[in-house]
């Protein structure tokens, strides 16, 4: 399996806009490449540890192949504003991601509070003894309409 290098690319700070805006929990899509070089896409929940975005999986699903072949991806996700000319406000964070084993029970469960409601347990059992997998995410620039980028319109 060969991996694309991203030795080079600089790394950019996650703005509090955005950690903000996470805590609030929208649904984020998460673009991977798939072998062929086609987009494949899924919505994810995320949240940021130590300056990466961060999103649990309890399977080797799709994304989860894509990222350990090629790291290059792109996370989007919808404010809650507008901007001045009435447009709403979005997130489009590119980086390079990477796929830790073990942990994911305990992230899905912190996120499950953001995006499920405070007394959720989530992943169900018999989920919850598994390690799972998190892709965690470098970021390398921001897009969009929002506070997060200033050579906006």
């Amino acid at each position: 399996m060969k991996r694309r290098a991203t030795k080079g690319v600089p790394r950019v700070t996650i703005p509090e806009s955005i950690e903000r805006l996470l805590q609030t929990g929208p649904h984020c899509h998460l673009t991977t490449l798939n072998a062929d070089g086609s987009p494949q896409v899924s919505v994810v929940w995320v949240g940021i540890e130590q300056g990466e975005f961060v999103m649990g999986h309890m399977g080797v699903w799709q994304k989860v192949k894509n990222v350990r072949r090629d790291p290059r991806v792109a996370l989007s996700f919808l404010g809650a504003g507008s901007n001045p000319m009435g447009l709403r406000e979005y997130v489009v964070a590119y980086g390079n991601a990477r796929v830790t084993e073990g942990g994911a029970a305990d992230l899905l469960q912190r996120l499950a509070q953001i995006y499920l409601g405070p007394d959720v347990e989530f992943p169900p059992e018999p989920y919850r003894s598994a390690p799972g997998l998190i892709t965690r995410i470098t970021p390398t620039r921001f897009a969009g309409v929002g506070p997060w980028n200033p050579d906006q319109m």
